[in-house]
């Protein structure tokens, strides 16, 4: 049993001795043919190439066209038309002969006008209709179109947003995951030096085996730490990718840092007030309350009367050796005076509809205020958290130094040693986490007052 557990324990010595310099932190800060990347690089690439503001720029291009769309309500719409038939009923037949202009007096016969011969007709014809005014309908649909693309250029604001706050963020966590692959190697080489000096005396007969075994185990368990945490730099860098719309294997330098942390401070009401006057997607929903209100206006044109022109211009033909034209022209007026009470009961839901959209703008904007004020609260507490953890890491060091020379000289045991070791690993652990958790709650922040295309750049 005892031969089992030392052939683990030295196959984790080994694995940390020589598994420690094999994938540098970030994959990427030992070659130097490596191109830079900071953060701003990443946000400008991923302002390129994100399909979320692909599809953002395609739902406002949408957007565009439906305006035209409804534009096209106020011009007159011109159709051309062709047809052909062939027919006996003695109506249509006759009709057909009258508009070909080849009526003669036999056709007047009774026998003629009952049992007609078969008659063919090509037909063709300009038609035009033209609403000159239905109740403001048209300019209503117009109206809510143009807001229907306010709303989507606004999306795409949103969704640029967004992709800047979910690039920064990641690019943040590539950082946080660097540094704790650091921190793992900076414990090993400490561990590894721990490990010299219980050898040492373990040598001179100062010390037990169970001290070195101690040792060892520390160094292996150090050892899987470093394996998992280049699992969550590689995972790190295929989601930046994926943000930037790369290639997951690509690799750079990474330029920007995550060292420097300004203090937050504007007040809270400050970011409440950016974020009320910023946010497309506050600005979208008040769009749509008039939209709404568009649509009652649309529904209480139904009521109205409708006044339009009409025309067209036929040509008919038999067998095209001759043929005969025709034309006809002429306005017409259309007041509903009873729908089963449907244009009524369209008009109600259509003020039901817009009651809806003013209750979700409300909801919306207190939404919004304890989103900033979430934020914030979290990024000013991070904030404070960042000096207690540097703080920590020089306690940690001198607690270190203190126990490695009382451990020297016989006065501590393996236990204590290795035990400020660990705290000193946590502490550097500690504090880039809470750099980084500080550095999102900001992109946070910024991103719920709506000035994260303005300030981003400054977190990293």
């Amino acid at each position: 049993m005892m031969n089992k557990l030392f052939s683990v324990l030295l196959f984790g010595f080994l694995l940390g001795i020589f598994g420690g310099g094999i994938s540098p932190a970030l994959g990427a800060n030992t070659d130097g043919n490596l191109a830079d990347l900071s953060i701003q690089q990443a946000i400008a690439n991923a302002l390129a190439k994100n399909p979320m503001l692909e599809m953002a720029a395609a739902q406002a291009e949408a957007a565009r066209n439906r305006t035209a769309q409804a534009r096209s309500g106020f011009f007159p719409q011109v159709d051309l038309n062709g047809s052909w038939n062939r027919t006996t009923n003695p109506m249509w037949a006759f009709g057909t002969k009258l508009n070909q202009g080849q009526i003669t007096q036999m056709d007047f016969a009774p026998d003629r006008l009952n049992d007609p011969d078969p008659i063919n007709n090509f037909g063709a014809n300009v038609s035009l209709r033209w609403a000159l005014y239905n109740g403001g309908q048209i300019r209503a649909g117009r109206d809510q179109a143009l807001l229907g693309e306010k709303i989507a250029v606004l999306g795409l604001a949103r969704a640029r947003q967004q992709v800047i706050a979910q690039t920064a963020t990641v690019y943040a966590g590539l950082l946080m995951a660097g540094e704790n692959l650091n921190v793992i190697k900076q414990a090993l080489k400490t561990a590894r030096t721990s490990l010299k000096m219980v050898q040492s005396r373990y040598n001179s007969g100062v010390a037990i085996k169970s001290d070195l075994l101690r040792a060892q185990v520390r160094i292996a368990k150090l050892a899987q730490l470093q394996t998992l945490a280049e699992s969550h730099v590689e995972t790190a860098w295929a989601g930046l990718a994926a943000t930037m719309g790369t290639l997951a294997n690509d690799r750079y330098r990474l330029t920007s840092s995550l060292e420097t942390a300004q203090k937050l401070e504007d007040s809270l009401s400050t970011w409440i007030v950016s974020a009320l006057h910023h946010r497309p997607d506050l600005e979208q929903v008040r769009y749509q309350v008039q939209i709404a209100g568009k649509a009652v206006q649309k529904a209480h044109g139904a009521h109205l009367p409708s006044v339009g022109l009409f025309g067209k211009y036929e040509i008919d033909t038999e067998d095209f050796n001759d043929s005969a034209d025709n034309y006809m022209f002429g306005a017409g007026v259309r007041l509903n005076l009873f729908s089963g009470f449907r244009y009524t009961a369209g008009e109600k839901e259509a003020r039901a509809m817009l009651a809806a959209a003013k209750a979700r703008e409300y909801q919306t904007t207190l939404g919004i205020r304890v989103e900033t004020e979430s934020a914030f609260q979290q990024a000013r507490s991070a904030f404070e958290s960042i000096e207690v953890s540097s703080v920590a890491i020089s306690q940690a060091e001198e607690a270190l130094r203190i126990i490695r020379n009382r451990y020297q000289n016989g006065m501590m045991t393996i236990v204590g040693l290795l035990d400020a070791e660990v705290a000193l690993q946590q502490a550097r652990t500690n504090h880039f986490n809470r750099l980084h958790d500080y550095k999102v709650a900001m992109i946070r922040l910024m991103l719920a007052a709506g000035t994260i295309d303005q300030k981003v750049s400054d977190l990293l």
